[in-house]
């Protein structure tokens, strides 16, 4: 038995603390089952879940295999285009807004200002902009871009922020002992230790906006949302079978492929 295992074992056990968290996990469960409710489960929706299920097991092969605009392939080449798009307008956006909001680089009152824009660009859901930009350019694929870019600026910023607070300060100091302005600090500095890591978070969040694109053709914002939605409200169940499938496998794709380069990247 090595040290940490004696330590573990010697640790004091506040069982009184551990019950009382355990009675309380318990109890919120079991309040959540009286919002259970199967006394409205009819034969007719039996029914429509075998249809269900049917038709995502015999997806229709012709719109999943064929090339035209209303295609499977086309819609998820569409929402792919969207997700890309919008996550580099997000990224490159997030840059200054990042270096604007680190405590570290600039004055705390600006610092504090552009937080609160972060936070209040974070505070609506991606369905809201989608919404409000097709008001202004109209339905369509565009709004889609503009959306995803939005919405990726304030997690984007966020998360760069915290890389920028943990930059070595040493290099930095003797930046500016040797006479460097702050432009050239960033320049040879800043964005060496930072791109790997920028990088690896916009890969993340162009992961995460596959999903969003994906819903937000629900609005009329482009992509393969709004055929599923119309789909599963005309009860063509092979057809939501053949678009869930496509869309399953082309995430899978970007997930390895991602995970991939941000292993890359950290090695690097």
């Amino acid at each position: 038995m090595n040290h940490i295992e004696k330590q573990l074992l010697t640790a004091p056990r506040n069982h009184l603390y551990l019950s009382f968290i355990a009675a309380i996990v318990i109890g919120l469960f079991l309040w959540s089952l009286t919002a259970v409710n199967v006394s409205n489960i009819e034969e007719g929706g039996l029914a429509i879940a075998r249809n269900i299920l049917y038709g995502l097991t015999h997806p229709d092969t012709e719109l999943l295999f064929n090339v035209s605009r209303q295609s499977v392939l086309f819609l998820l080449a569409e929402t792919l285009a969207i997700a890309f798009l919008g996550t580099i307008v997000g990224a490159f956006l997030a840059v200054p807004l990042a270096f604007l909001a680190a405590s570290n680089l600039v004055p705390k009152p600006v610092s504090w200002i552009t937080r609160l824009l972060l936070i209040m660009i974070r505070t609506l859901p991606a369905l809201v902009y989608g919404l409000m930009f097709i008001r202004v350019t109209g339905p369509g694929p565009f709004a889609g871009v503009l959306t995803v870019g939005l919405t990726s600026i304030g997690m984007l910023a966020k998360l760069y922020v915290d890389a920028i607070e943990e930059l070595d300060k040493r290099v930095l100091e003797s930046m500016t002992s040797v006479g460097c302005s702050t432009l050239d600090k960033i320049r040879f500095g800043v964005m060496p230790q930072l791109l790997s890591v920028f990088a690896s978070v916009m890969i993340y969040r162009f992961d995460m906006n596959m999903r969003e694109a994906s819903i937000l053709g629900l609005v009329g914002a482009g992509g393969i949302g709004a055929p599923l939605i119309f789909a599963m409200r005309g009860y063509k169940w092979d057809q939501v079978g053949s678009i869930l499938i496509g869309l399953v496998v082309l995430i899978l794709i970007i997930e390895l492929l991602s995970n991939q380069l941000r292993a890359k990247l950290v090695k690097g």
